[in-house]
């Protein structure tokens, strides 16, 4: 895969700039969260992936001026993210940001997660909630187990990853064209992170703050954290004998 001129900081709003979004049932959160995207970046194009939601979550987000692509059945976290990078490549994005629909992610604390994907240090930038101790944390059991993931991928990306299970990220062209062509289903940060080393794209973390759910509730419990714990550590170590996909190819003009 041929590799694109990394644009510099001042050239943000000179570049074609999406955020995707993936939501299942977030009729409560996805407003506020389309509208925080919106402050942070008037001129950035937002796309809300719907996973097969059963509430009003696409009609809420087409309000607030959100682009909506449908997915016809319940894919998971996924299929409906790498639905979005396709998308962001098929229609020539130089910048995608990924923030999800539960209200987590803040999206004012963007820019520095862009910042070294902007400067040309990084191919993919990765918020990380574990690089400063401040805001939301998860629940004990999750952080034990998201501690073991992190020390995992570290030692298979040989660099240091804190919060391997963030979906608050930024990516340039490369970064996009890798997750539209082949994109983890089953652990999707996880694998992802070690698959970007695979790939030898750059990877950076920043710390940031990010929220506890404003409404619903996550579906790994204490005793699934530790299940999942270890289905994704198997999936890891799958994943390292896996043939890889090569990247859809990029516009390099």
């Amino acid at each position: 895969m041929s590799r694109s001129r990394s644009p510099r900081v001042a050239d943000l709003h000179e570049l074609r700039r999406v955020a995707i979004v993936p939501a299942y049932n977030e009729e409560e959160c996805v407003a506020a969260v389309v509208d925080e995207l919106r402050a942070f970046d008037d001129g950035l194009t937002i796309v809300v992936v719907d996973d097969g939601s059963t509430d009003s979550t696409p009609e809420v987000a087409r309000e607030h001026g959100a682009a909506v692509l449908r997915l016809p059945y319940n894919l998971g976290i996924g299929g409906s993210v790498q639905t979005g990078f396709r998308y962001a490549h098929e229609n020539g994005f130089d910048i995608a940001v990924r923030v999800d629909g539960d209200g987590q992610h803040d999206a004012s604390q963007l820019g520095a997660i862009l910042a070294p994907v902007l400067s040309g240090e990084a191919d993919i930038c990765v918020g990380s909630r574990y690089r400063e101790r401040g805001g939301y944390q998860s629940s004990p059991t999750r952080r034990i187990g998201i501690r073991i993931l992190a020390g995992t991928v570290s030692v298979l990306t040989r660099q240091r990853v804190t919060d391997p299970t963030s979906g608050f990220q930024a990516l340039n062209r490369r970064g996009i064209a890798l997750f539209a062509a082949d994109y983890p289903h089953d652990y999707p940060e996880v694998e992802a992170t070690v698959m970007v080393h695979r790939h030898r794209l750059r990877l950076r973390e920043v710390p940031v703050v990010m929220r506890e759910r404003s409404t619903g509730s996550s579906s790994i419990t204490a005793l699934r954290s530790v299940y999942y714990a270890a289905k994704v550590l198997l999936a890891l170590f799958v994943g390292l004998f896996r043939r890889s996909v090569t990247p859809l190819e990029e516009d390099t003009e």
